[in-house]
């Protein structure tokens, strides 16, 4: 895979942010730009972004299997994802999920036929107080998700699809 001279520019900017020596340190930061870029991060990208810091593709793998934030195939327009860690389930996470699954006609995991939503389970979103908590695109975080405020949810960001 070979990266735009203006993905190589942001990939750049990153590794200058750490001594040489540590320019993998950057690794986060590239995936996110791939991601930005793709809206997933392939395999292709995986090995590139390894060959371009210098590092084992397998270590880059690693980082994009252990945060749910880094896409491994495309996604929905609207990424959901409903944290499943046990404070959640003690606040009925697990029916948030379900719900959310049910409402949209997909398993965990899926993508609607539209391809306007992702559902995903989680792991700990740090917001345990207010669960069941949920995670719209990686980006805002969303507390006391009951099964009305799932409803609000889906059906707003329906009508902005």
């Amino acid at each position: 895979m070979n990266f735009s001279e203006a993905t190589l520019a942001l990939f750049a900017r990153e590794v200058a942010k750490f001594p040489a020596d540590q320019k993998q340190s950057a690794v986060m930061a590239c995936l996110a730009i791939v991601q930005h870029e793709q809206g997933h991060v392939s395999q292709e990208a995986e090995e590139a972004i390894a060959a371009y810091l210098g590092m084992p593709a397998i270590a880059v793998h690693e980082v994009t299997t252990f945060y749910n934030m880094y896409n491994q195939q495309p996604v929905g327009k609207y990424k959901l994802n409903v944290c499943t860690n046990l404070p959640c389930q003690l606040r009925h996470g697990e029916h948030a999920l379900d719900h959310v699954c049910k409402r949209l006609g997909v398993k965990p995991y899926g993508t609607t036929e539209d391809g306007l939503f992702t559902v995903q389970p989680s792991e700990c979103l740090g917001a345990c107080a207010d669960a069941p908590v949920m995670l719209v695109n990686d980006r805002e975080m969303l507390s006391f998700m009951d099964d009305d405020k799932l409803d609000e949810l889906i059906d707003t960001l329906r009508k902005e699809g």
